[in-house]
């Protein structure tokens, strides 16, 4: 879960899966792509919606959007270590094609994105952000998907938990900047204040850091949005196990900057992707359907 986010599988190609098993023992690279998937089709442009855009954005004919790809299947690096795919990667370039842009994405840490978006270095964000009350005082958000985090472990010599009470006196590595940090070290305070042993949270620039201190025994347990979770869980080879019951089921969403005018046109592009079916084959390529919306809201924060 991208902190104050949340980050929640059927048929993927060879090249897909051994870019995502990549992702789980290495450190991604740099660089991004905006060249369209093979298999992803650009929608025709809606001259209504395309009409919404304020105007700076109309006159540039681009999008910049922030992704930090190290969350597979929703971003991550593609085998060539440089261009970026996943499922927000597809939907954001569906987006722009019913909106008439081209859509660029750029690469980014996950905790620089809305400060970045703040100082107008991106038009929005796509990074598995969960829209909470707290992050929508910084930024409106337009929903797309819904997920929950799960608990991974090694599938040999990991540990059993079912829960976030059992993560007591054992080790956790997660995401810098996500809601699994910020759950990891409240639950914690909350194991040392009944006189149990604290958990030791492991802070990682980016999930794959986190995977690859779980997969190492630096760590017995590792946190990420169920979709992530359980897509890495399935390329690891059974290195990689999830536990216990998924929790905290909340809604995505794309970040956009406070009155930059862009909430209205990309909620009705979504809208359309979601009518046309464009949006469900976008995520039944990535094998995480369960996880679709028939209605986006705009600042849909559940909590």
């Amino acid at each position: 879960m991208h902190v104050g986010v949340i980050r929640h599988r059927s048929r993927i190609s060879t090249l897909v899966a051994a870019a995502a098993l990549a992702t789980i023992t290495a450190a991604c690279g740099s660089s991004g792509s905006d060249s369209p998937s093979a298999s992803t089709q650009a929608p025709a442009t809606d001259s209504v919606l395309a009409g919404q855009l304020p105007q700076k954005v109309r006159d540039a004919g681009t999008l910049t959007v922030a992704t930090d790809p190290s969350y597979a299947p929703n971003e991550f690096l593609a085998t060539d270590g440089k261009s970026i795919t996943g499922m927000d990667i597809d939907l954001g370039r569906a987006l722009g094609g019913v909106l008439g842009l081209r859509v660029q994405f750029s690469q980014a840490t996950f905790d620089s994105i809305l400060p970045g978006l703040a100082a107008g270095r991106y038009d929005v964000g796509m990074s598995s952000f969960t829209d909470t009350k707290e992050r929508e005082a910084q930024v409106d958000f337009v929903t797309y998907y819904s997920a929950g985090t799960s608990f991974m472990t090694r599938g040999q010599g990991g540990v059993k938990v079912s829960a976030l009470g059992d993560l007591c006196g054992h080790s956790v590595s997660v995401e810098s900047g996500t809601t699994q940090q910020t759950d990891a070290s409240d639950q914690s305070g909350r194991c040392t204040a009944a006189g149990r042993a604290p958990v030791s949270v492991q802070n990682y620039d980016d999930q794959n850091a986190a995977n690859l201190a779980l997969t190492s025994g630096r760590a017995d347990l590792s946190m990420a949005d169920s979709p992530v979770a359980d897509y890495q869980a399935k390329l690891s080879g059974g290195r990689i196990v999830t536990v216990g019951t998924a929790y905290g089921t909340a809604p995505y969403g794309i970040a956009v900057p406070k009155n930059a005018g862009l909430t209205t046109p990309l909620r009705g592009a979504l809208q359309k992707l979601i009518k046309d079916g464009t949006y469900r084959q976008i995520l039944d390529r990535w094998g995480i359907a369960d996880g679709a919306i028939t209605e986006p809201k705009i600042n849909g924060a559940t909590a």
